[in-house]
């Protein structure tokens, strides 16, 4: 625990504590969050003014002392090479272990199947280079080594990974073709959610094109130019057309157990190590045509 007397006035407190103790901003949220940071004892946000003679408090969480388990769940693998693993995640997986998630994860799995898998993300994400959500299916990319793994984050932040998406959306989308550019970051009243905000925001771009109009929703392929947390399940939301099931930004009602209807179903790049073009595709598993075709039957 360390208490520190605040000796400036009317300035944020992540920013304060950034320029006093040299933490990240996103560590700093991560310990406000978990109401490790106090001020004068009490519970605060990061957007908190400090008045000089504040006494700040902060608390480093106890780490837990576990070890990720290897796991005998089955992997659906597209391909595999001495570099790479490309996996069809099933929609209800949760891809690396946290709290309240230790086992039965994408990462346990990969454990259980391969003992090479990239160091870069530590123990709790061997191997893992981008994300999806829980309930979102698909196509996911693991790297072996470290050096596929930096290859592959480095496509990433250049845009150099084709992903392309099918979401089934709540209301008709009038217009063929759209691109949502709108920056996203952690919504300030609910910390589980994702907002289209200029708070501590991101750029973020979403392109989708519409493949098919029902009485009452639309299914659409998006492709995303950049990856931020729930992109696509915020964008959508953020014009209006939320997507179907999906329990954090659609108010209707979940018409079954099945998660939000989002899949992964393309992606492709040039293999890191030998540049050779690469396309993935995994088509929706048999729950989300099932919810489609209700739908298209007006239900």
């Amino acid at each position: 625990m360390k208490t520190i007397k605040a000796i400036e006035n009317n300035i944020r407190l992540d920013k304060y504590l950034i320029e006093e103790l040299g933490l990240s901003r996103s560590r700093i949220q991560q310990l406000i969050e978990k109401d490790n940071i106090k001020v004068n004892n009490k519970s605060i946000k990061n957007s908190y003014i400090i008045k000089k003679d504040d006494e700040i408090t902060i608390s480093e969480e106890e780490k837990e002392d576990y070890h990720i388990k290897a796991e005998d769940i089955p992997l659906e693998i597209i391909y595999e090479d001495d570099d790479l693993i490309v996996i069809n995640k099933a929609s209800g997986m949760v891809v690396h272990p946290a709290n309240g998630n230790r086992s039965k994860t994408l990462v346990n799995a990969l454990l259980g199947y391969s003992s090479n898998l990239s160091e870069i993300n530590g123990e709790e994400r061997p191997g893992i280079v981008h994300r999806l959500d829980k309930d979102t299916s698909g196509l996911l990319v693991v790297a072996k080594n470290n050096e596929t793994h930096n290859a592959l984050s480095k496509m990433l932040q250049e845009h150099k990974i084709v992903r392309r998406y099918i979401a089934l959306v709540e209301g008709v989308i009038p217009n063929n073709t759209g691109t949502i550019d709108a920056p996203i970051g952690r919504d300030i009243n609910d910390r589980k959610k994702m907002s289209v905000t200029d708070i501590n925001a991101k750029n973020a771009i979403t392109h989708f094109t519409v493949l098919e109009r029902f009485k009452d929703s639309t299914l659409i392929e998006c492709r995303l130019e950049t990856g931020r947390t729930h992109q696509i399940r915020v964008h959508m939301q953020y014009i209006g057309y939320p997507i179907i099931n999906d329990p954090l930004y659609n108010k209707k009602k979940i018409i079954n157990d099945y998660g939000q209807m989002l899949h992964a179903k393309y992606i492709s790049f040039n293999h890191p190590k030998t540049q050779e073009y690469m396309e993935f595709m995994a088509l929706e598993p048999s729950e989300f045509k099932k919810i489609v075709s209700l739908y298209k039957e007006g239900r």
